[in-house]
């Protein structure tokens, strides 16, 4: 735990698209004194970019940033998640790790296709790594905050209200995470992604559903509620032979799904259905619903109707950022006034900030977020074994 009012000095690991907007919600945490001293990735001109652009250090090795930092961001691809987490706990420096948290990336070879190799072996790889990153932080005096944004979005937060203060029973949730296609070069490899839909995309709604069971079992008992089994389908759309290619939806993966549905019960007997895929069109579509035994909540994350616009003409929207993902700014559309703040980084940061100065309680831990790999995981194992439900063995 820090010290009210001591310096804490922040780095970031990673220089694309998640870096960006981590250093964006930290410059935004208030009441607690950041110095953001610097970045490193492996690609030395994209590290001096990202760095010259916001007036911080380059540093020339990992060691090197780890060592100059109380906090590292872990914003890099999935497959690196774990060696420099351990390596910054090893050190005693706190680790905020992207989502997906970990998971199993290949035997090493380069040919590797994730679609035929055994999903006994990526369960037990990728249970593997949680274990050696949750064993690192408890031999460290830091800790892992896993930077799964939905648990701090405001819908998901005022959720966990409305459960605490009526004692719910939540007996139903289904929620999804779905776009055209996501932009990244690597998504498309297993090697590097850990999987496609069900992890890249199906870890956001997952994540919120085992976070909301786990404040119902602690509001009402003390215990979280855990995941007990799931069953799950993917499907490669894109890939059919019959699939008609318009343009507009991304289709060059490697081996990875573009289309997933788990479901999820509970130790309580209660469940949750997650969707996930690349083949929706018109922007983000982040949502869950949670079917109570004395309410019901739609948490509209992406897209929310707090503003409708119409534009006749698509030049006339050129320089004006509407929504993430969206095809077209022409006709009707939701623009995001505040993107960041609804999908909940802001929230998130400020908490993970309060809780390296204050010792504030962390609500997205490594245990929630073993939680999800070992859930997805075993999804991919009953995925092929055609949908029979798996037992999920969650790393104590």
């Amino acid at each position: 735990m820090g010290e009210k009012g001591k310096l804490i000095k922040t780095g970031i690991v990673g220089s694309g698209f998640s870096a960006s907007f981590h250093f964006e919600a930290v410059k935004k945490v208030y009441g607690i004194d950041i110095e953001i001293v610097g970045v490193y990735s492996k690609t030395p001109e994209k590290r001096r970019s990202f760095a010259e652009k916001r007036g911080i250090k380059s540093f020339d090795s990992l060691d090197e940033l780890i060592d100059n930092c109380d906090v590292v961001h872990v914003c890099t691809p999935p497959a690196t998640h774990e060696p420099i987490a351990v390596a910054a706990l090893e050190k005693n420096r706190y680790a905020i790790v992207e989502k997906p948290f970990t998971g199993f990336f290949g035997d090493g070879s380069d040919d590797f296709d994730g679609r035929h190799y055994p999903k006994e072996k990526a369960l037990e790889g990728a249970l593997g790594s949680v274990k050696r990153m949750r064993d690192a932080e408890e031999k460290s005096k830091a800790s892992i905050m896993y930077a799964e944004n939905w648990v701090y979005a405001p819908p998901i937060q005022k959720e966990r209200e409305i459960i605490e203060k009526t004692g719910a029973q939540v007996l139903w949730m289904h929620g999804e995470e779905a776009h055209s296609g996501s932009h990244a070069y690597e998504y498309g490899f297993w090697k590097f992604a850990g999987g496609g839909a069900m992890i890249g995309k199906g870890c956001h709604p997952l994540t919120a559903a085992l976070y909301l069971k786990r404040v119902e079992g602690i509001s009402r008992n003390g215990t979280p509620i855990r995941p007990r089994t799931v069953s799950a389908r993917i499907a490669e759309l894109t890939r059919l032979d019959s699939y008609i290619d318009a343009g507009f939806i991304r289709t060059e993966y490697h081996d990875i799904e573009d289309f997933s549905v788990m479901h999820v019960t509970f130790e309580d007997g209660t469940i949750a259905t997650i969707f996930a895929s690349e083949i929706v069109l018109g922007g983000i579509h982040n949502w869950i619903e949670i079917c109570a035994n004395n309410h019901r909540t739609i948490c509209n994350i992406n897209p929310n109707n707090i503003m409708k616009t119409y534009n006749p003409k698509e030049g006339n929207f050129s320089d004006i950022y509407v929504v993430e993902k969206i095809e077209t700014k022409q006709g009707w559309s939701n623009p995001a006034p505040d993107e960041d703040w609804v999908t909940g980084y802001p929230a998130e940061m400020q908490a993970f900030y309060e809780h390296v100065a204050f010792g504030r309680e962390l609500d997205s831990t490594s245990e929630l977020a073993g939680d999800v790999v070992a859930t997805i995981y075993s999804g991919y194992l009953s995925a092929e074994q055609g949908g029979k439900e798996i037992t999920i063995r969650t790393v104590a």
